[in-house]
């Protein structure tokens, strides 16, 4: 899935307006944040909000191409979470927009539980 949307980037943009692509593959870890082992978790999100999110993130100056792809369902240790690409001029405009974007996706569109052993 990265492989063809960095391909389309590349294919279909003005090369002039893209000089930097920033990419994010969350997984599932084998530990909680306070250090629990887990067996996975349960994700879902919602698309509406996701749309919007994406919609006005993708406003910021310099920024081209959003693509986001969230997993949905019981995962395992090891599963792909999500994965975000931002693409953009410059890494002072892809950088910050990248962590408004990812900050703002998992506080307001995805809901996630961990599965304790």
């Amino acid at each position: 899935m990265i492989d063809e949307w960095l391909k389309e980037i590349k294919k279909t943009s003005d090369l002039d307006k893209v000089g930097m692509i920033l990419i994010h593959n969350g997984i599932v870890r084998g530990t909680s944040k306070d250090g629990k082992k887990v067996r996975g978790m349960k994700l879902s999100y919602s698309r509406e909000r996701l749309d919007e999110i994406v919609s006005e993130v993708k406003k910021g100056q310099g920024i081209s191409h959003i693509r986001v792809w969230i997993n949905e369902g019981e995962l395992r240790v090891g599963d792909d979470i999500m994965y975000i690409l931002v693409a953009g001029r410059v890494r002072g405009e892809v950088i910050p927009t990248f962590e408004r974007l990812l900050e703002r996706i998992k506080r307001e569109a995805v809901r996630e539980e961990e599965i304790i052993l």
